[in-house]
This record gives C-alpha cells, structure tokens and sequence, in this order.
C-alpha cells in the first residue's frame, strides 16, 4: 500500500522505531461515503515501549488525514484496550467460519444462475452497490481489487441468471495441502439476495472432491443467517478475531456526512465524552430530518449520556435493541428517548469485510 498510503515514522539516533499507515479511503454509513481515515501496520520497537510512543504516533498518523478531511477513523488492533483507551471501540464482533464442503453441497443449489471465472462488466459496481446496504464497508478505490487479488493471488467468480447483471460475485484463494487437495478460503463474498447467496454457497460445495472444508476468512461471510438457516447439519466452526475498532474524529463532521433514513424524524438533546468522573460531556442538540443529520452545541442537559467510544458503536448501528445499549452502559434518561436514539442506525448493520 506505500504507493495510496501516508507513511509516518519515528527516528531516533537515526534509526526507525516506530511507525505505521494512514489511508484516507471513505466507509459507508447509512448508505452515504464518510471521509475515514484507516490506520494500518503500527508498530514500534520492543526496546521504545512504555513511554508513550504508540499513543503520540497515533496522533502524528491521524493529524494529516484530519487535515484532508476525514472525520471518523477505523483501526483493527490486537491492542484493544489501548485502542479503547484512545477513543475507539468496535461496534461489532468479527468471525472466521468454516464449514465442510459435504456440507454446502448437500444444503444448497445453484437453481438457474450462471457462473463465469474472472470480473466482468458490472462486477465492481455490484460491489459498491451492495456495501452501501452494510454500515463500515470502505468505497474501495480503484487500485483497490488489483492490489488485493495480487497480494492474496485471488480468483474470482461472478454469478448471473440469463441475460441479467452480475448480482454476486466471490473471491477465493487455494493452497495446495501436503500429501491431497486443497485449502481454499473465501476472501470476497457479495450477495444481491438470498437465492444468489445459496448459489455461490453450492458452487463452493461443488469442491468437495479435492477441498474438504471451505474457510470464510474472517468478516469475507455477512453477518446474516445463511447458514443457520439452510445447512442440513449446522456444523459450523466459527472462531472469534480481534475486532475492527471505530472512532468520531469530528462529530459533528460525521453526523452530518452520514446517511439517514427518511423517515427519521428525531430532535434529541446528547452528552457526549470521556468515560470517567473528572471528565465534562459536551452537549450536543441532535437533529434528524428529511434525510440529513447535524449536531449542534447546547447548553441543555442531554437525555441521553454516552462516551466517545459509545457513540462510535451507535453510529455504526452496533446496538440492535434498547438492552444491548444499556448492558454496554449507556446512561439514559428516558426509554423512549433511547428507542427514538437506536431506531436513527437501525437501517444498517455494521459490517467490514475489507482488510488493510
């Protein structure tokens, strides 16, 4: 990525210790691209540790993509806490999958679409287009793909019914294994609907002769049911990743560049800030309407009360219901308040499956 990507790095005596990228690449909220700048390969030497360094590299990495305007930011860390620490948090949970190939083949069928290898015509718009339906996918630049499927070696497929667009589209990589067959793990997995779905799963159980499970790399499978609700035997392993953690760099920037639902009529006094109790809210008069969002200082109490990181997890629509906000200690003041709150992101579930 050094070519798309703004290098930062720390020197001492001459020597690196410390260092990371910057992208400057928009998500998709609510349907709408909001400027986002994406933080990847940070590091610094065992020996620079304990002072501080990751935390100043932090802000040395954001201030130039602030500065182009971005105005929330999206990391994917070991380093939870200290992530959390910061100001980001993660909105959702990250899996891996894997499942026999038996399996798929048994469960689905490819009915009357039509598979064809490589990208075709519309393949990349069908993309965008679905990624705009999930809160968090990045709008992929153009160097995008060719950069992906060469690092990965991908092959990819896509999926027609006769005489109609591209409406799914998948990306795979296969390994030989040492002694028979092959690993193959799916990188890409876009779906128009469920029947296109079913028909991409089938075309992976069509490789059960050399292939004995098929591996999703994690966050490649939507976070829908596809399947628990259509495999014959749910044997399914799924394993826990760290998580893709999310920050507002500029609220009142991100409520007013995000997406909003039409039918969102909502007016709603918020305190947003810092968890802890020398720490002062500041107060925002939240207004939804007609499609646009903005946020504007008050000096009036907020009904609802969330930290930085609280408010990252309800802009991405992380909270399904009024329970889940509460279990994650979001202080309320009224129950309908929070509904009204809630019902604004719930159009969206968050989801990234781009990696960098």
């Amino acid at each position: 990525m050094h070519g798309h990507a703004d290098v930062r790095v720390a020197v001492r005596s001459g020597k690196v210790v410390a260092g990371g990228l910057g992208l400057l690449i928009p998500q998709y909220f609510g349907g709408s691209p909001v400027p986002s700048a994406l933080l990847a390969a940070g590091c610094v030497a065992p020996e620079e540790r304990g002072d501080r360094l990751a935390a100043r590299m932090v802000h040395e990495r954001l201030r130039p993509l602030r500065e182009r305007g971005a105005v929330i930011s999206t990391v994917s860390t070991l380093s939870n806490g200290h992530a959390r620490h910061l100001g980001w948090q993660a909105p959702a949970p990250v899996h891996a999958h894997a499942v026999r190939a038996d399996d798929l083949k048994r469960s689905f069928t490819v009915g009357d679409f039509h598979i064809e290898h490589g990208d075709g015509p519309g393949t990349h718009a069908l993309q965008r287009n679905l990624a705009r339906r999930w809160n968090a996918p990045l709008e992929r630049p153009t160097w995008w793909q060719d950069w992906k499927n060469a690092k990965n070696n991908l092959t990819t497929y896509r999926f027609h019914r006769s005489g109609q667009p591209t409406a799914g589209w998948l990306s795979l990589t296969t390994n030989r294994r040492e002694r028979h067959g092959t690993d193959l793990t799916v990188h890409d997995f876009w779906a128009d609907d469920h029947d296109c779905a079913a028909a991409m799963l089938a075309f992976l159980g069509r490789h059960h002769s050399r292939t004995e499970t098929i591996h999703f790399r994690r966050g490649a499978l939507p976070p829908a049911p596809l399947l628990l609700h259509n495999l014959h035997r749910y044997q399914v392993t799924t394993q826990a990743w760290h998580p893709w953690m999310l920050r507002i760099l500029d609220p009142q920037g991100a409520v007013r560049l995000r997406g909003w639902r039409h039918d969102i009529d909502l007016e709603l006094p918020i305190e947003i800030g810092q968890a802890g109790p020398r720490t002062t809210p500041h107060r925002y008069l939240l207004r939804i309407r007609a499609g646009t969002g903005d946020l504007t200082p008050t000096p009036d109490e907020g009904h609802v009360t969330r930290t930085t990181g609280q408010f990252a997890v309800w802009y991405a629509g992380g909270w399904r219901s009024p329970e889940t906000a509460r279990l994650s200690g979001v202080h309320i003041r009224s129950d309908a308040a929070l509904a009204g709150l809630l019902e604004a992101t719930a159009g969206e579930a968050p989801w990234l499956p781009d990696h960098f």
